[in-house]
């Protein structure tokens, strides 16, 4: 036997075509369940009793265990994948949450309870077939040989399809044929359940300006001296040497003196005309909660933005000099795959808030007619599954996308591989799109060249090549903590 064919034994051995697939999804019930619930960790209702001066619902914990059924008597026991399939269920298992409950800030009840099921894919690390051996895996009424990877909704067998996308919080500028500006630089800034795009464009008048949420073409010079940079440090924080397209928006505002002039500038840009107490009010808002907010969304986080904004300008002069190139939408290292992980978060993330406001609406319901409920009685478990299942059952989800969830297909076992493989990208197939339709260089090894369909979605439906792993997103805490091990420090 060649050295080769040891080598690809081998691989097979230890590792899964859907490997990627399956780390996914445990990193979501490990670590991405927790983050969402660390973002809406304190519920607090509007209407309270008159008695009580503060009360407070606090989610403390989440974890889910292994899949279950809970038969017509009430009982509950472990249920295997063949027998969902057979009797036509959904292989999920419960998902606990930690409650408690704090009246004038002292803990009046405390309680786990179910919040619904959650869909559990086969060969995880929350699935019962993910430490059997192949002879008991085959007494399980199991393929031995089955890679795993997808879910059972209803005894249907579906998979969640990779969703390509652009990189989130990453600056690229390209070149436009059409419009006022010449180059447009983009970055979508992604913090939880925010994806906000931002853009960058200079008109003719020489001015750079900034688009954001519902801030239109706002001088950007006037946001960066409105978080807290002056004249100097926005030079400095650009470019060594002098720029003139900078030297020109500087002057055009070299009258803004200080940051609540700035700011109220910025607010009348864009459009707010309420008094200045208002306007400051909103801007201030605006600069916390929507600009840049993967960067922080706190005052001291100010400063980190204008800096970045700095920095976004200096690409952007460099592009239009000539001296940087335009980058490229297609390269593969500006993209990133959203796995099932990814896609059954962000379905988590806004049915958790669904749950949340049907709580706050039955406590708030129950105190109007002057009861004080307890927080057990109002938790609907329902919801939660019934909204997942669906989303799961149809496809449609999140955003407004459709066809992520489908049924896998079972022509034969080389088709199923290939479902399970799938990669898609969310642009219109009745576009032309040439480009995004080719076949890039940075596609290699990645993905495979051949296996695409003919026809109108020609280069959008694409499949990963046989060995492609993918690998996990790093948070920029644990970036900037290793760095900090190897001894970077921050410049004073």
């Amino acid at each position: 036997m060649t050295v080769a064919k040891v080598l690809i034994k081998k691989f097979f051995e230890e590792h899964n075509f859907v490997n990627s697939n399956i780390e996914s999804f445990n990193h979501f019930v490990e670590h991405e369940l927790n983050i969402i619930l660390e973002e809406n960790k304190l519920v607090e209702p509007t209407i309270i009793p008159p008695n009580v001066e503060s009360f407070k619902i606090r989610l403390d914990k989440i974890w889910v265990t292994k899949p279950e059924i809970t038969e017509a008597d009430g009982s509950k026991r472990p249920i295997y994948p063949a027998e969902a399939r057979l009797r036509k269920l959904s292989y999920a298992a419960p998902i606990y949450i930690e409650v408690s409950a704090h009246v004038n800030d002292v803990q009046r009840e405390s309680f786990t309870t179910q919040i619904g099921n959650l869909p559990i894919m086969l060969h995880s690390k929350y699935c019962h077939l993910s430490k059997l051996s192949r002879e008991d895996l085959i007494e399980k009424g199991e393929d031995p040989d089955e890679p795993g990877g997808y879910f059972l909704i209803n005894g249907t067998e579906r998979v969640l399809v990779n969703t390509e996308d652009l990189g989130a919080n990453k600056f690229l500028v390209s070149s436009e044929s059409t419009g006022v500006s010449k180059h447009t630089g983009k970055l979508f800034s992604e913090h939880a359940s925010y994806k906000i795009p931002h853009t960058i464009e200079r008109m003719k008048d020489g001015i750079y300006y900034l688009s954001f949420t519902r801030v239109k073409r706002v001088p950007l010079i006037l946001v960066v001296k409105a978080l807290g940079l002056k004249d100097e440090e926005i030079m400095q924080a650009v470019s060594d040497e002098q720029l003139d397209e900078v030297m020109i928006n500087l002057y055009e505002f070299v009258d803004v003196k200080d940051v609540e002039e700035a700011m109220d500038r910025v607010a009348k840009a864009s459009g707010i005309t309420q008094t200045r107490e208002i306007r400051l009010e909103r801007i201030n808002e605006l600069l916390d909660k929507y600009l840049l907010p993967h960067i922080g969304l706190k005052d001291q986080d100010r400063i980190w933005k204008a800096h970045n904004l700095c920095k976004m300008l200096k690409k952007y002069v460099a592009v239009e000099r000539g001296n940087a190139p335009v980058d490229d939408k297609d390269h593969y290292m500006n993209k990133r795959i959203k796995m099932s992980g990814d896609l059954l978060a962000d379905l988590f993330r806004m049915n958790l808030k669904v749950l949340i406001g049907d709580l706050l609406y039955n406590f708030q319901r129950i105190v109007k007619r002057g009861k004080f409920p307890s927080i057990k009685v109002i938790i609907r478990d329902k919801l939660l599954t019934s909204r997942i299942y669906s989303a799961m059952a149809t496809g449609n989800w999140v955003g407004g996308r459709k066809g992520v969830s489908q049924r896998i297909q079972r022509l034969n076992f080389l088709n199923t591989l290939s479902h399970l493989q799938r990669v898609v990208s969310p642009l219109n197939s009745s576009q032309e799109n040439f480009e995004a339709r080719e076949l890039h260089a940075t596609h290699l090894g990645r993905l495979c060249p051949c296996e695409t369909p003919e026809g109108t979605n020609i280069g959008l439906r694409k499949n990963f090549s046989m060995l492609a792993t993918v690998s996990k997103d790093t948070s920029a805490e644990k970036m900037l903590k290793h760095l900090n091990e190897i001894g970077l420090r921050v410049a004073k």
